[in-house]
C-alpha cells in the first residue's frame, strides 16, 4: 500500500513537473516573441537619410509592407503587416508619394501612410494617364505651357534605350513610366520625361521583352496590350487573367472589345469620349490591337502581358462592386453582366 503511495506521489509530482515546464515554456514563448515582435516594430537604423517611396492605388497591405521593406523602411514585412491589423489600420493607408526614412518606427511610418502625409515639392505621373491628361497635369503644377508642349517631342529623346521599339513617327504614347519625380522651381519639362523614360527602360528588361516574345507580341504591341490591360481593371490581381482574356481573343481572331479603346479614339479626335466612336481604336468593329496605346503603362500590367495568367476565360466584366467576373461563354458573360453590371453597364 506504501510503495502504492508513493508511486502515486512520484507520478504526481512528474505530471506537476511536466505541467510547470510547458507553462514555462509557453511564457517563455509568448516573451521570447513579444521580445521579437517590440524588436521588429523599431526604427531599422538611425539614418536620417530620406527615402521616397510611391504607393499605387489599390495596392494591397501585404504590398506595401514589401514596398517599405524593399526600401529599407521596416524591419519584417509580416510584423508590419501584423502591427497594422491589430490597429484595424489597413483600410486607412492611402496612395501616394511619401519620404520617410529608416529612423522611423513602424508606428511612426503607419501614422504618415494613414494621415496621407504626401511629399509636397514632387510632379507624379499617374498610372493610366494619357499624354493630354500629362501635359495638363504639368501646366497646372506650374510649369511653362510652352515649354511642356515642346518636351513632348518624341525627336529630343530618339536615342534614349526606352524608345528603340518604338515605331518612327509614333508618340510618346505609353512610354511614360507612372512615377514621382522630385522638382524645384527651376526643372524643365524635358527633365521630368526623360527621368519617367528612365523608370521605363528599366522596367523593359531582356527578360521582359522575351516574355513578350513568347506571347507573339513584339515590345510595342505589348506595350499597347499593356495599356488596355492598365484602363480596363484596377485590381492588380486580376491583370493577369485580364491579359489572358486578350491574348486568347488575339490568338483566335476575336475582336477585344474593349471598353477602353474606343474613347480613347473619340480624345484623339477631339470628341468626347464614348464607347460608340468609329475609329482604329474601337476595338467592337475592328479586330486586332489599336494601333498605339492608349495610356500609360504601370509594372503590373506590363508583366501581366508578359505572364498571363494559365486560365482559359474569353469574356470578363467588371461589376459594380468592383470584382472582376469572368466566362468562357458568351451566355455565361451575359447573365453575369446582367447580374452584377447594372450601373456600370449602362
Amino acid at each position: 500500500m506504501k510503495n502504492k503511495l508513493q508511486r502515486a506521489d512520484k507520478k504526481r509530482w512528474i505530471i506537476l513537473i511536466s505541467v510547470a515546464i510547458a507553462v514555462l515554456l509557453l511564457v517563455g514563448s509568448i516573451v521570447g516573441f513579444r521580445k521579437y515582435y517590440d524588436q521588429n516594430l523599431g526604427p531599422v537604423s538611425t539614418s536620417q537619410k530620406a527615402v521616397t517611396i510611391t504607393i499605387e492605388e489599390g495596392s494591397t497591405l501585404n504590398e506595401i509592407a514589401s514596398i517599405l521593406h524593399k526600401n529599407g523602411l521596416i524591419r519584417s514585412e509580416r510584423i508590419f503587416s501584423q502591427y497594422v491589423r491589430s490597429q484595424s489600420l489597413q483600410d486607412q493607408l492611402q496612395a501616394g508619394t511619401y519620404s520617410l526614412t529608416p529612423s522611423q518606427d513602424v508606428q511612426e511610418i503607419t501614422t504618415v501612410l494613414t494621415r496621407g502625409n504626401i511629399v509636397k515639392n514632387l510632379f507624379t505621373i499617374l498610372p493610366g494617364q494619357r499624354l493630354d491628361q500629362i501635359k495638363s497635369a504639368m501646366i497646372n503644377d506650374g510649369f511653362d505651357a510652352t515649354e511642356v508642349e515642346a518636351s513632348f517631342n518624341p525627336d529630343l529623346y530618339k536615342d534614349h534605350p526606352a524608345l528603340v521599339d518604338k515605331p518612327a513617327g509614333a508618340s510618346l504614347e505609353g512610354y511614360l513610366y507612372p512615377e514621382s519625380f522630385q522638382k524645384t522651381a527651376e526643372t524643365a519639362p524635358q527633365t521630368v520625361i526623360k527621368q519617367s523614360l528612365d523608370e521605363m527602360a528599366s522596367r523593359l528588361t531582356p527578360g521582359l521583352r522575351a516574355a513578350f516574345v513568347a506571347q507573339g507580341l513584339n515590345v510595342y504591341k505589348g506595350i499597347i496590350l499593356a495599356s488596355i490591360v492598365e484602363k480596363e481593371v484596377s485590381n492588380p490581381q486580376d491583370r493577369p487573367i485580364v491579359a489572358q482574356v486578350f491574348l486568347k481573343r488575339l490568338r483566335e481572331g476575336i475582336k477585344l472589345q474593349s471598353d477602353a479603346t474606343a474613347p480613347y479614339g473619340a480624345v484623339l479626335a477631339g470628341e468626347q469620349p464614348k464607347l460608340t466612336y468609329n475609329s482604329p481604336y474601337n476595338t467592337y468593329n475592328r479586330e486586332g490591337l489599336p494601333p498605339t496605346p492608349i495610356s500609360n503603362v504601370s509594372a503590373v500590367s506590363l508583366q501581366a502581358v508578359a505572364n498571363p495568367a494559365g486560365s482559359d476565360w474569353l469574356y470578363f466584366v467588371s461589376g459594380d462592386d468592383g470584382t472582376t467576373y469572368f466566362s468562357k461563354t458568351l451566355e455565361e458573360h451575359e447573365k453575369l453582366t446582367e447580374q452584377y453590371c447594372k450601373r456600370l453597364c449602362n
